[in-house]
C-alpha cells in the first residue's frame, strides 16, 4: 500500500469523524481524502505539488 493510499484512508477516516453534518460533512470528508492523497503522493514522489503550486509563470 502506497503512502498516498494511506493518506487517502486517513483523510477519509477524519472526514467520517466530522460527517455528522450531513452533506457538508460528506464534502468535508471528500476534501480531507483528496488532501491526504495529494500529500501522500507528494511524499512517495508520484507527483510534484511544488510545480503545481508554483504555477506556469514562475518556471
Amino acid at each position: 500500500m502506497t503512502t498516498s493510499s494511506l493518506g487517502l484512508i486517513a483523510g477519509l477516516l477524519l472526514g467520517i469523524a466530522a460527517a455528522a453534518g450531513g452533506f457538508t460533512g460528506f464534502l468535508f470528508a471528500l476534501v480531507l481524502g483528496v488532501a491526504g492523497y495529494l500529500i501522500g503522493g507528494q511524499h512517495d514522489g508520484e507527483f510534484d505539488l511544488g510545480a503545481v503550486l508554483r504555477g506556469r509563470g514562475h518556471g
